[in-house]
């Protein structure tokens, strides 16, 4: 499956319009989602840090799956496939590195910061309105504005949450106390 993503990946680059490009693309995609499938995600539900990124990994899977179609069938259009491996892919990893290395970096268990789940919402909407904007055609300028007003929501929400955090670089009082509490997870 990472083979055959970076393969496609390089076609892409070196020959986007090609049909080879697109073919590949769409099977790294197929690969990557069945790829997910055996990670068996419901089990990282009770884990949001987890959770997330395996949200992450799902939109690099969407964005090369829209990539072959856009390709080999014209729909949907390109920037949409463009828009889920950046905004979607890239957006939602960085979030989730983000979020758990602020944590672990610091000397904290790996449990997220209450509303941290909001921050994951945040990305997942502004990375969804922005792969679903192109579609609409002249339509599309409410999905714009809300997918700009929710990927900087997404970030400026992250800042407030994770400010203290990383500003003090100090574990909370609870953590201190918990000293039998893994410094990794």
């Amino acid at each position: 499956a990472l083979g055959i993503t970076a393969l496609a990946l390089v076609g892409w680059v070196v020959a986007p319009d090609s049909v080879v490009a697109a073919a590949a693309s769409l099977a790294a995609g197929a690969l990557l989602v069945l790829r997910l499938w055996r990670w068996r995600g419901r089990k990282a539900w009770s884990e949001p840090l987890l959770v997330v990124l395996h949200l992450g990994y799902a939109w690099l899977a969407v964005g090369l799956c829209l990539l072959g179609l856009s390709g080999l069938v014209g729909s949907p259009p390109p920037s949409s496939a463009l828009h889920a491996l950046t905004a979607g892919a890239i957006g939602t990893m960085t979030l989730a590195v983000m979020t758990r290395t602020s944590l672990s970096q610091t000397g904290r268990r790996a449990v997220p910061v209450r509303g941290t789940s909001a921050i994951y919402v945040l990305i997942t909407a502004a990375a969804v309105a922005r792969v679903l904007a192109p579609m609409l055609g002249g339509e599309m300028d409410p999905l714009l504005s809300l997918a700009g007003i929710a990927w900087c929501a997404a970030f400026g929400w992250f800042a407030l949450l994770y400010g203290r955090v990383l500003a003090t670089g100090r574990p909370t009082r609870r953590a201190r106390r918990d000293s039998s509490s893994p410094r990794w997870r």
